[in-house]
């Protein structure tokens, strides 16, 4: 079957011409995304998903069109899973926002068009991968910590960079450090360290993701009550302290670090969470 896309309401096949050498996403990485899982047709934490692509649209002086109201973008997104044949199976979405093509480093127009693009998942819920998963700091290029750091926007020169490391030096990930040497997340998620009972991520204003995940472990830590959680820096030194570390995006849920250096890391915290976090995106479909 031919996977089929979604270019401003459009169906197109993928291999469709539909861009061109103008694309401000393409020039000057001028462009948002939010990446999410549907499952059997239902957007898992879709209204969060939502107001930060709003919020972020506001942040890079996007203009929001009157169209793109919440039900909208639902609509268009259950489309294209529609026209894959995925609406009775898990499927990982993602939607990017790009200004419209025109100018220079200063647009012509704020007006934008948003393409959704989808891929088939192997699990309709959460899972634990038991694998080993080891990491590395890495170290040539550092995240400028920011309000555009915290975006999902196309800049991202740096995670490329260092997937590129993790994989020439035969790692599952790398971690990244802010311009003050503060562990920040990894390449494709927000970090969390647990030590003894405490459970520290770091906070948006070190420069990291403003995750949905992260923010959902938020309300979750904040209800169980049983952990101290806090929002710190992580210098890397507490890595080789901790007794585990462990990742989170909205694709994978959580997926626990099994290897740093020589330490090696417990998963019982991550394990504790995933039926939580499950029960929580079961419950926030939309």
């Amino acid at each position: 079957m031919d996977t089929t896309v979604n270019f401003n309401g459009s169906l197109l096949l993928k291999d469709t011409n539909f861009l061109n050498h103008e694309n401000r996403g393409l020039r000057y990485g001028d462009a948002l995304f939010e990446t999410l899982r549907i499952i059997n047709g239902k957007i898992v934490f879709w209204e969060d998903h939502y107001l930060r692509l709003m919020a972020s649209m506001r942040i890079l002086r996007m203009e929001i069109p009157m169209t793109f109201t919440m039900e909208f973008l639902q609509e268009q997104l259950l489309r294209v899973i529609l026209a894959n044949d995925m609406e009775n199976s898990p499927a990982r979405v993602r939607l990017t926002v790009f200004r419209n093509n025109g100018g220079l480093y200063l647009p012509k127009s704020n007006d934008v068009s948003f393409i959704i693009e989808a891929s088939a998942l192997k699990d309709p819920y959460y899972t634990l991968d038991p694998s080993s998963y080891e990491v590395a700091l890495f170290k040539d290029f550092y995240v400028n910590a920011n309000k555009l750091s915290t975006l999902k926007t196309s800049n991202k020169l740096t995670h490329v960079l260092g997937s590129i490391f993790s994989n020439e030096n035969n790692y599952d990930n790398c971690l990244l450090l802010n311009q003050n040497k503060f562990v920040v997340e990894a390449l494709n998620a927000n970090i969390f360290l647990v030590v003894n009972n405490t459970v520290k991520t770091p906070p948006i204003m070190d420069g990291c993701l403003n995750g949905i995940i992260r923010k959902k472990l938020k309300e979750i830590f904040t209800r169980l009550g049983n952990y101290a959680f806090e929002e710190s820096s992580i210098s890397p030194f507490e890595l080789q302290k901790a007794d585990e570390l462990f990742i989170t995006n909205s694709i994978t849920g959580i997926r626990p670090i099994t290897k740093f250096r020589k330490k090696e890391y417990s998963t019982k915290v991550a394990l504790d969470l995933l039926g939580k976090l499950n029960a929580k995106a079961i419950a926030e479909r939309t």
